[in-house]
């Protein structure tokens, strides 16, 4: 198979997955958008964390609340539980990698706070750690999910919102996440700055 055609079949692909998400998901990326809207209305923050890709997309939707999505408008608090190299490493030494996250959630998190939690199998252990914490501060759990949702999805409480990606394949899930994150973002800045551009 030549490559022109191997891209055709990505793109393809893609497409598939992401017209199947759009039925599966619009409920629970519409209740994410609400959630974090009224999050940050009540004084609240996200917090947000990942490994690999979903610590990049983690990064990325903080970045997107901080400065701005597509309109003008005040920064929004998040902030990516991925990018602190001295905390991640002084935890990882003194205690476990599985505590790189939930850590701060611990220190970092309020009852009216979100956690953002990204992992494509749903089986990250740092971030199910992250989830028990954010649980223990009474904090309301986003989870972003692929496959099953894995061991996220089956300790997620009433009033956490699931957003599984109904695939296998991670690279299909990661495109999923970040179209996603971007719906999100222009759900919250919807509700809470209207139509402004």
């Amino acid at each position: 198979m030549d490559l022109t055609v191997r891209i055709h079949k990505h793109f393809e692909d893609s497409a598939e997955v992401k017209l199947q998400s759009k039925i599966a998901l619009t409920q629970p990326i519409a209740a994410t958008a609400q959630a974090m809207a009224t999050c940050l209305q009540h004084e609240g923050k996200i917090l947000c964390c990942g490994n690999g890709g979903s610590a990049a997309d983690a990064q990325h939707f903080a970045a997107e609340l901080i400065n701005r999505f597509e309109i003008e408008r005040p920064g929004l608090a998040a902030i990516a539980l991925t990018t602190d190299s001295s905390v991640l490493t002084s935890i990882a030494n003194d205690y476990d990698y599985n505590q790189i996250f939930s850590k701060q959630v611990s220190a970092l998190g309020r009852t009216d706070d979100v956690l953002l939690a990204i992992s494509t199998s749903g089986n990250s252990v740092n971030v199910v750690a992250a989830i028990a914490a954010a649980h223990a501060r009474n904090m309301r759990v986003i989870a972003l999910t692929g496959r099953d949702g894995g061991k996220m999805g089956m300790m997620l409480k009433e009033g956490d919102i699931q957003i599984c990606v109904p695939t296998q394949s991670t690279a299909r899930i990661q495109e999923v996440h970040l179209l996603a994150l971007h719906c999100i973002c222009d759900g919250i800045d919807h509700l809470l700055f209207g139509d402004k551009k």
